[in-house]
């Protein structure tokens, strides 16, 4: 894939039988701090291991896996991805540990468009190089293999650290979507909008490179 990384195909173990779609399963390599697989039920007890650490879970306005209940978010992720509509990533460290995840979500293949969303990492895994070569493969992926116009970002207009992370990426903000989803405590979420257009994109490309170069 360029400079972003390497890309192979992913063959075996996944919950689709037949691969075909706009987001097909890829594993995708980076030069320096990640690799991306998809997710699959044998990375529960590793996930398990991770939502412990930093008590991911407890943070409201995220949708990381709550400690005890990792297989319930692994059956939530994998029921909700298939071809046309999405793939989780689980986020391996140079050590080879699961370090978090990352997702393809609301997929528009016909239009070639996607968002990346539903990211989350241990708190090991913070200030380093992982969440900038993990948006690198992700974006390199969308916009030089798939073809995608324009990729979003969205999150809860509260999560102060994901906007700052979003918008340090070199997104633009397109808009606040309000009251747009009903939590499960009642609450209303109001959802954030940014995006990277694929004229963007080489900039955006350079600007990552940059942060990982210092990073390493």
């Amino acid at each position: 894939m360029g400079d972003a990384g390497g890309l192979e195909q992913f063959g075996g173990g996944h919950p689709w039988d037949v691969v075909s779609g706009f987001v097909e399963p890829v594993t995708l390599t980076g030069d320096r701090w990640v690799t991306l697989e998809p997710l699959a039920h044998d990375h529960v007890p590793e996930i398990e291991a991770v939502a412990a650490d930093g008590e991911l879970g407890r943070l409201w306005f995220t949708g990381a896996p709550k400690a005890g209940a990792a297989r319930d978010w692994v059956e939530m992720r994998l029921a909700l991805q298939a071809p046309d509509t999405g793939l989780t990533f689980v986020v391996r460290g140079r050590d080879g540990s699961l370090v978090g995840s990352s997702s393809y979500m609301n997929v528009d293949g016909p239009n070639r468009r996607l968002e990346i969303g539903n990211t989350w990492y241990a708190a090991s895994a913070r200030r380093t190089g992982i969440n900038s070569e993990t948006k690198l493969l992700m974006l390199g992926h969308a916009f030089d293999e798939l073809g995608c116009v324009a990729v979003e970002f969205r999150t809860h207009y509260f999560n102060s650290v994901s906007r700052s992370a979003i918008e340090r990426l070199g997104a633009k903000l397109d808009g606040v979507l309000r009251s747009h989803q009903i939590l499960p405590d009642g609450s209303r979420r109001d959802t954030v909008v940014y995006s990277i257009l694929d004229i963007e994109w080489p900039a955006v490309r350079n600007n990552l490179q940059f942060r990982l170069g210092r990073n390493s």
